[in-house]
Parts: C-alpha cells; structure tokens; sequence
C-alpha cells in the first residue's frame, strides 16, 4: 500500500521538487494550497501528467496556516504517513517590511499544524523546515550543535518553529525533525530571491532587453546548494527510527559577488559592466557568512550533495535563458546532462 503524504507550501520550489521526489518513490502526494483569484500551481502542472496510466496520486486542498479547525479536518481526511511543513513568509528582506505577518505564518502556523495533528487521529511522521538564517550572526562553520543568533523577522519567526517542533517532540513523543537547511536554489527559485534575480538578469542582459542589475550586499558568503538534491535530505529524515534534528549544507561558502562574476561569465558578459549598488535591498541587520557542516547527515542519513554554488548558478543561468528564448516561459526541470559546466 503506497504511503501518504501531505506538504505544505507544495507550490514553491521545495513543495515541487518534494512532491516530485515522492511521486517518484510511489507515493500518494497531498498539497495544501490558500485560495487566490489567480492560479500559482506552475511547478506542480507538469506533475499531473499520468503516461502510465495509473492514476495520478497528486491532490490538492484549499487551507491555510492560519487555520487550525481546517487543519485538523484535512490530516483526519486524508491520514497521512508524513507530513512535511514548507508553508511560510520565507523572503528575509520583506519579513522587515512584514513582521506580524511573518510572525504568524512562519513561526504560530508552526504550532498550529503541531496542535492539529495532536487534535487528529493520525500520528504521522513531521518535517519543520528550518533554515540557516538561525544562525545570524554566529561564526562559521555551523552545524546541529552551533548557538542560534537570528538577525531578521524571518528567522526569529523560524527559531519558534525550530523549538516548538522540538518542544512537541518531547512532550508528546511526536516524530517530529528540524531540516536546518543552508541556501539550496534550482531554477524554480522565486524571481525576488538573490540567486534567481541574478540569473534572470543575465539572461535579459544577454538578450539586450535590460542593461543594468540593481544589488544590495555582494560581500555577503552563503553556502549554496541545489534544491533538488535537498528535498532528498528532507525525506530521508523522517525514514530514520528515531527523530533528529540535521543540517543540510554543501560546506563551501562563497559570497554574492562571486555567484555575479560566474553567472555573468557563463553567458559571456562581465559583471562590473552591468552591476549598480542599490541601499533599498540591504536588511537592517546583516547576516555576513553562513557556512554548514553537514557531517552529521552524511553520516546517519548517507546525504552528500553534489553540485555546488558555481555549478548551480552555471545551470540557473542555462535554465534562464533557455526560458527568455521560449517566451520566458518557465523551465519546470533541467536534465544536469543537457547544460553546459565548462
């Protein structure tokens, strides 16, 4: 009998290569999605696809975080194995803009979806997205054991989520994991985030429809991974037979300015030529390096990752500009052995 499992957040680039992966491994795949005026399913359409014949086993539900009664009513419907919460406000710079709401979403829908599956007849297995950005302010290299030191909205919003799993955990002997996950991007990646605003500019830059990026910090350092290899980490969490708590991380930090200089060099262009310094993107607190040690997941997970930060904006910048060409349609997946690494 296949296993069941249900995401939050199933529309962003994580929930789709999640959903992806456990399609894959012949699961029945649940989605939470909020109720809009427009769709906002695009990296999930191709997942409806059924050239077998089979069946489709993705569905989705109207919910949200912010409520628990219809949380509860979802997790008795549909009794899942696992669930893996992904929901979240996630951008750093706009949880300054937006704090209450990040607040809520990111940090109390964390604890509604805890009480949900306490309220349910279902014990299924729990996945809390964590993330780097609870580390802030700490020195790297960081790992499981490292003091949290958040620097925005965003990630003291995230450190009530990473101890409130952790407080369910023990006190209800839930199955429930932290993923402290380090920058992991794909060219799913939202269009306001650092990585794939570059990398759409590049393309745009090479196309001669825009001359100039605008940026923030570039001396910033982050450890920067390939989300679709993540979401592998995440499920093998939640296969273990005890609950941990892991980081996911490549170990190898490099800063904005380089992840500029090689996307820009990928397509043939130099940087400097094209980059304006803008002081509307910096935070008003600044996280300046984030590097993991993922030693513990390679060890009990068997997790290693295998593109680094320069590969994947080598392949982003691919991704990117094979969109421009087809109307900037969005590229739902890059075959690794299609792009170009040299």
């Amino acid at each position: 009998m296949s296993k069941i499992a249900l995401i939050t957040g199933i529309t962003g680039q994580d929930g789709s290569y999640l959903a992806e992966l456990l399609l894959g491994k012949g699961y029945e795949v649940h989605g939470v999605i909020r109720r809009a005026s427009t769709f906002n399913t695009h990296r999930i359409d191709h997942l409806y696809e059924d050239p077998h014949g089979v069946g489709v086993k993705l569905h989705l539900h109207y919910g949200d975080l912010s409520d628990g009664v219809r949380l509860v009513t979802l997790l008795n419907e549909i009794a899942p194995d696992e669930v893996y919460n992904l929901a979240a406000q996630s951008h750093v710079r706009v949880s300054f803009d937006e704090p209450e709401h990040t607040a809520d979403t990111t940090g109390t829908g964390t604890v509604r979806l805890l009480e949900a599956i306490r309220a349910s007849k279902v014990r299924p297995k729990f996945y809390q997205a964590s993330t780097s950005e609870l580390y802030g302010a700490t020195p790297p290299p960081q790992d499981e054991e490292t003091p949290f030191y958040p620097r925005s909205p965003y990630a003291a919003a995230k450190l009530y989520s990473y101890w409130i799993t952790k407080n369910y955990r023990e006190a209800y002997d839930m199955f429930a994991v932290n993923g402290i996950l380090f920058n992991h991007e794909s060219p799913r990646r939202g269009e306001t985030f650092v990585t794939r605003k570059i990398t759409r500019a590049v393309a745009a830059i090479k196309a001669g429809q825009q001359e100039h990026l605008y940026m923030g910090n570039i001396d910033s350092i982050r450890d920067w991974g390939y989300a679709a290899e993540y979401v592998e980490g995440m499920w093998r969490m939640l296969q273990v037979d005890e609950p941990e708590d892991f980081v996911l991380a490549t170990g190898d930090g490099i800063t904005v300015r380089d992840f500029l200089e090689v996307s820009f060099a990928h397509a043939g262009l130099n940087w400097e030529d094209h980059i304006k310094y803008d002081p509307r993107y910096l935070r008003p607190t600044e996280v300046d390096a984030l590097i993991g040690d993922p030693s513990k997941a390679k060890a009990k997970l068997g997790w290693v990752p295998t593109i680094s930060g320069r590969e994947l904006a080598k392949l982003m910048v691919v991704a990117d500009i094979e969109a421009l060409k087809h109307g900037d349609k969005w590229i739902d997946k890059v075959q690794l052995a299609s792009w170009d690494a040299s």
